[in-house]
């Protein structure tokens, strides 16, 4: 396959991929919910895609390979047990947070007011470009724990405050979905996503340490994982 020919069906793939997310997504926002007038739904839904699909294009036209390594993703994808099984906790998580926020708009169990939503939506869109800004400067940040053959350690940008950055924009996305949706009930499941993040970070940081050259030298200079000056 030529050059043009594997990037438009990696591009392909990519916008599948994405299109599949969102509509499972919604799906899991307005089935439960049982109506379509769930406005705060609408608008995060909107702002996940728009970020989501900005992402995916610019990594298209600028990052293929990094695109290519991300759409790899999941709990089949990975080649560990524990991994898997960390991955399926943390998806069963994500959905349980849209299942819980969608029941809650039925049943109004929540009173987040609209400061507070409008709050969780800038903390998603800044989560998706503080993962953005990992993207730019690490092109090996897989969604699997692997080595690429000409992997370097990375240490500038985001890299230089914390050791994982991406997992860090992440939880900043994750801890302002259920407020964005106008439920506190859905915060319960950012316990299990955050335990499952933790876990994976540190699985990962074992394996870095063995296969990735210099990355020992780096946890010296980097002291902390996710929040500088607290872990």
């Amino acid at each position: 396959m030529g050059r043009t020919a594997h990037l438009s069906d990696l591009t392909g793939k990519a916008i599948l991929g994405l299109a599949q997310l969102v509509l499972t997504l919604g799906l899991l926002l307005f089935a439960p919910a049982w109506t379509f007038d769930y406005p705060l739904g609408w608008f995060y839904l909107g702002i996940f895609a728009t970020s989501a699909a900005l992402i995916t294009a610019y990594l298209a036209k600028h990052d293929p390979a990094l695109l290519e390594r991300r759409i790899r993703a999941g709990p089949r994808a990975e080649s560990a047990p524990l991994q898997q099984a960390i991955q399926a906790v943390a998806a069963l998580s994500f959905a349980g947070m849209f299942l819980v926020a969608s029941l809650d708009h039925r049943f109004s169990w929540s009173g987040v007011p609209v400061v507070v939503a409008s709050a969780g939506d800038v903390a998603v869109a800044f989560g998706f470009l503080f993962v953005f800004a990992v993207f730019r400067e690490n092109t090996y940040t897989a969604a699997t724990i692997e080595i690429a053959p000409d992997q370097t350690v990375v240490s500038t940008g985001p890299y230089a405050a914390v050791r994982h950055p991406m997992y860090a924009g992440a939880l900043i996305l994750l801890a302002g979905t259920p407020p964005a949706l106008g439920s506190w009930w859905a915060l319960c499941l950012l316990a299990p996503m955050t335990i499952a993040i933790v876990r994976r970070l540190l699985d990962e940081e074992a394996f870095l340490e063995t296969h990735l050259r210099d990355y020992a030298d780096y946890e010296q200079r980097v002291r902390y994982r996710l929040v500088p000056r607290v872990w």
